[in-house]
């Protein structure tokens, strides 16, 4: 499977994710983006802002766990230099 077809793919799964800012899934993402581990956690009112959870449901951390992966695959990654 080509890499533009596999990205679709993937692409139109994460639709069944809130990616919102703050959500699980963004927070997955960024994570990965900024090289740090794996810490299921979100930030309901917004990244930064109200109060962070890491107490999440099944549904949660599975939507943490595909950002990660999305942008491990898919997106790219800080250059620190």
């Amino acid at each position: 499977m080509g890499a533009v077809k596999a990205l679709y793919m993937y692409k139109s799964e994460i639709s069944d994710y809130n990616t919102a800012h703050g959500s699980a899934f963004d927070r997955g993402s960024a994570d990965s983006y900024y090289h740090r581990p794996r810490s299921p956690h979100m930030w309901p009112a917004g990244t930064y802002q109200g109060e962070m959870v890491t107490d999440l449901d099944r549904g949660e951390i599975e939507a943490y766990h595909a950002g990660y992966d999305w942008n491990e695959q898919f997106g790219d990654k800080k250059d620190w230099s």
